[in-house]
């Protein structure tokens, strides 16, 4: 037995002082080849300070091997030390055999420091130089896949699968493709390849996008199936129960939906956008009451979110709640949130309290932007009439049926308040 091969056994053994001992000992006696397998095991393991005295001694021996250059500089990324690093990789020439190695790196320090156009650049040349390299080939879709520009990351991880790679760094090369086809919108192309993935590789990530891929389809009863799945095998995976929520009301089983939720609220309690999906699930069951309370802890834990804010107001002058309604819009008004469904809002709250001239202010507030709108013609209409403002409210009469022809009621009330 080798040195090198009684230090990784002592490594296993978890004998870290017999492992550096014998360690010392393969540094001075093994051959190279074994001590630079050596290097590459110590480097897999995380044991970066003794691979790196392990390079070291090998470059001593061998300083045209820029191998050796590529594997220290890696080293010192991983350590943070990028100016080593840099140092290393600028002794390797373009026409190094590790020069291909070298610019992808270079490549993986400058994204270490968010330096992506450079990354990019280096990328670039590595492509440029060897445009059928696997590891090339793996590092430019695994680029674009982290900036998110996963169009251009398909056709390398496409290349690369053509190669015969299914899977590369132990990375599932079909479940990447089927990631970056559905992010791009590509959705029947993105499923082909979800359920390609090996099953040593569905994670919860590569399920889920599998389930919300098929809900996008309008797979609604196999996308129920992958979600309540992943949901038994890992029910802290917070985002799979709104998508199981939204496959459930497209079938129309909401009782259902609206458990999915209510059991996502257990995992994700903070999260505005599911409490404002519970309310809509609790508006399908008929739950009025449990949708206002669900809207307003939406709209406690994002006030300035202005459609849920908006959602709640809706609610609130359904159920009758004006008081609350104006408590709720008045600051928002104030503060020179320009929408105008604000001023609508109030305007209808502010008149069932009978406080006219506010009502009034706020349907003129309004105009402008509902000038054509006929429901909100209609408000007005019921708005002059309640206060017996009749020529205002004929003039909107006339406009409305204009806009609405079909309207016959409006119309008949029309002729009887002309003639």
């Amino acid at each position: 037995m080798t040195f090198s091969e009684k230090c990784l056994q002592a490594i296993e053994d978890g004998n870290m002082e017999e492992a550096q001992k014998e360690f010392a000992w393969a540094l001075r006696k093994d051959d190279d080849e074994i001590l630079f397998n050596l290097a590459e095991q110590l480097y897999a393991l995380g044991l970066m300070p003794q691979a790196r005295r392990a390079y070291l001694k090998l470059l001593e021996r061998y300083p045209d091997e820029d191998e050796l250059r590529t594997a220290l500089a890696e080293i010192a990324i991983d350590n943070g030390h990028n100016d080593e690093a840099l140092a290393y990789l600028t002794q390797i020439a373009p026409d190094s055999p590790a020069y291909v190695q070298a610019l992808l790196v270079a490549a993986d320090l400058y994204q270490t420091e968010g330096q992506f156009e450079v990354t990019e650049a280096k990328l670039k040349q590595a492509y440029q130089a060897a445009p059928e390299e696997p590891a090339v080939l793996f590092a430019m879709g695994e680029f674009y896949y982290l900036v998110g520009q996963f169009d251009k990351a398909v056709p390398f991880y496409f290349a690369l699968i053509q190669t015969g790679a299914v899977e590369f760094a132990k990375v599932d090369i079909a479940a990447r493709l089927g990631m970056a086809y559905a992010q791009s919108g590509h959705y029947e192309q993105a499923l082909g390849y979800l359920k390609q993935v090996a099953p040593a590789y569905r994670t919860s990530d590569v399920r889920f996008q599998t389930g919300l891929t098929q809900l996008e389809l309008g797979e609604f009863k196999d996308a129920i199936e992958t979600l309540t799945d992943l949901i038994k095998d890992d029910d802290q995976y917070a985002s799979a129960y709104p998508a199981l929520a939204r496959a459930y009301e497209q079938t129309q089983q909401y009782e259902a939906g609206l458990k999915a939720v209510q059991e996502g609220l257990g995992v994700d309690q903070y999260n505005e956008n599911l409490f404002a999906l519970a309310a809509r699930m609790a508006s399908h069951v008929g739950d009025f009451k449990l949708m206002q309370k669900y809207l307003q802890q939406a709209h406690e834990l994002d006030p300035d979110n202005l459609t849920i804010t908006l959602e709640y107001s809706n609610l609130l002058i359904k159920l009758g709640e004006h008081q609350v309604n104006v408590k709720l819009l008045a600051p928002l008004v104030k503060a020179d949130e320009v929408d105008p469904q604000l001023d609508w809002n109030l305007a209808v709250s502010y008149q069932a309290l009978e406080k006219y001239d506010l009502a009034e202010q706020f349907y003129q507030a309004a105009m402008p932007s509902y000038n054509e709108n006929v429901d909100f013609l209609k408000s007005l209409i019921g708005f002059y009439q309640e206060t017996g403002q009749r020529d205002l409210m004929i003039d909107e009469m006339e406009h409305y049926v204009r806009l609405n022809p079909a309207d016959t009621e409006m119309q008949e009330r029309l002729d009887q308040e002309i003639f």
